[in-house]
């Protein structure tokens, strides 16, 4: 790998307009001062960086699910799955993972499936990082049944910044594990509903990589 690669990473195409919007308020911050012009040319390096998106290689173990996002395990407890997708009123495990405002926005599929519902639902923007976030906040659905037919639902949730969250599938496409299916900006999280049976294999504080770190196995109850 070139040193170049190692900090220059893909942009996803959902940034492009950001960073020209960025770069043309630095111009104007030159023009009144050279200060402020260096403040903007900080932010728009930040906003490029915040549209990353750089390749991942994920694990090809069968069952295995991987973490949707980038950033750290804030809570794993028991909860419902968002009523809007139709699923079991039993509390299942719920894994959160918090994306802060440095970490890569992509979200990407936990496991591989067809997408057989997705539901929106308009909310508030209470910090990600707090339970009644996966209750109170904007948030965006999706129910995903593998090969096996077991159902696995993942959530968008805008946080205390985020105000725009973008879905790129459809109900009935089928997606690969750790295939790109959105983003949100600018901060937020995800939640992963595990299949009854199945037990996380991460801890709180963990550090994870989207389409990379596993999360749990199904049937792998310990």
């Amino acid at each position: 790998m070139r040193m170049r690669d190692t900090f220059l990473k893909p942009m996803h195409p959902e940034g492009r307009r950001f960073v020209a919007i960025f770069a043309a308020v630095t111009l104007v911050l030159f023009v009144l001062s050279e200060y402020l012009g260096w403040i903007g040319v900080g932010l728009t390096v930040w906003c490029y960086y915040f549209f990353r998106d750089p390749e991942r290689v994920t694990p090809e173990r069968e069952g295995l699910i991987v973490s949707p996002a980038d950033g750290i395990v804030s809570l794993i407890e028991l909860a419902v799955p968002p009523a809007e997708l139709g699923m079991s009123d039993q509390p299942l495990t719920r894994v959160s993972v918090f994306m802060s405002v440095f970490n890569c926005h992509v979200n990407r599929a936990p496991i591989a499936g067809e997408v057989m519902a997705i539901a929106y639902r308009p909310g508030k923007f209470f910090n990600a990082s707090l339970d009644k976030a996966s209750v109170d906040n904007e948030r965006n659905s999706l129910r995903i049944r593998t090969a096996q037919g077991v159902d696995i639902a993942v959530v968008q949730i805008a946080g205390l910044v985020a105000r725009r969250i973008v879905c790129f599938v459809s109900e009935g496409d089928s997606l690969s594990t750790g295939e790109r299916f959105g983003l949100i900006r600018f901060g937020s999280r995800l939640d992963v509903y595990l299949p009854e049976g199945t037990a996380p294999m991460v801890q709180i504080g963990q550090t994870m990589i989207a389409g990379e770190t596993p999360i749990a196995r199904l049937g792998r109850a310990d």
